[in-house]
């Protein structure tokens, strides 16, 4: 195919409260959704506990192979939290005390009558030469370093800062779906489904079973960056789930007759 930019990124998503079950992960699926609809192909999630090496680990396989990394949790006040420092580790560079995310952080907390305490200042540090991320919603910055944008966990605040990040990022070619709707199951579908696929490789087929009452149906959902490739792929599903019901009316008349 020609004329398509791809664009590919990850998600390392960080917390022992995440792996515990605590806290129920809300940003994937956002981070997911405003992707797709931006042109960029999330590939890989990845969720690490609050561990240094398996933050540094993670990151630098990710940052590597994708052309955008994006982390949630870790950059709070409190002594776990401990994803600046590895990030920090990862590029090689120290962590520091950000001028400006002082001041930012300083004068908030001024209005709000509310000390600047050692554990909130921590919420200022980042790796050298980051970049910051704004946080209209409570101040304290995310950042951003090489191809790697820290944000928040806090579902509210990683959103805002989201929006702000996506603008800036280079984009591609966007992802187009069309959505069949089967009434057969994927053990009937799957051998020709597969066929399907695999004289297109330039798209990607979905099939996705339901079970209502008594029977299963399959969604198949084809997606692609070419519309007419798309919609040719999805031509020939609907001529297989004709096929197969012509055939299951001939297997009906035989058992009648």
């Amino acid at each position: 195919m020609t004329n398509e930019t791809i664009v590919t990124a990850a998600m390392l998503a960080i917390g022992d409260e995440l792996l515990s079950g605590r806290t129920k992960d809300k940003n994937i699926g956002h981070l997911a959704d405003v992707l797709l609809l931006s042109g960029i192909d999330l590939k890989e999630v990845r969720i690490v506990a609050d561990d240094e090496d398996a933050i540094v680990s993670a990151l630098n396989a990710l940052r590597g192979q994708y052309d955008y990394v994006f982390t949630s949790g870790g950059i709070g006040p409190t002594h776990d939290d401990i994803t600046a420092d590895a990030i920090a580790k990862a590029f090689g560079v120290a962590c520091e005390h950000e001028a400006e995310a002082m001041r930012l952080m300083a004068e908030m907390y001024a209005r709000r009558e509310m000390e600047f305490t050692e554990a909130r200042q921590r919420m200022a540090r980042m790796p050298v030469g980051s970049k910051h991320i704004a946080n209209p919603v409570s101040t304290a910055p995310g950042f951003n370093i090489g191809n790697v944008y820290v944000m928040a966990g806090v579902p509210q605040v990683f959103q805002a800062m989201l929006d702000n990040v996506v603008p800036t990022l280079r984009t591609g070619t966007r992802m187009l779906s069309t959505a069949i709707s089967c009434p057969y199951g994927e053990g009937e579908i799957g051998t020709p489904l597969g066929a399907i696929q695999k004289a297109h490789p330039d798209t990607s087929i979905g099939s996705y079973p339901r079970y209502i009452g008594q029977s299963f149906s399959t969604e198949i959902v084809v997606r692609g960056r070419s519309a007419e490739l798309v919609e040719t792929v999805a031509a020939e599903v609907r001529a297989m789930i004709e096929i197969i019901r012509q055939a299951k009316a001939k297997e009906n008349q035989s058992a009648e007759a």
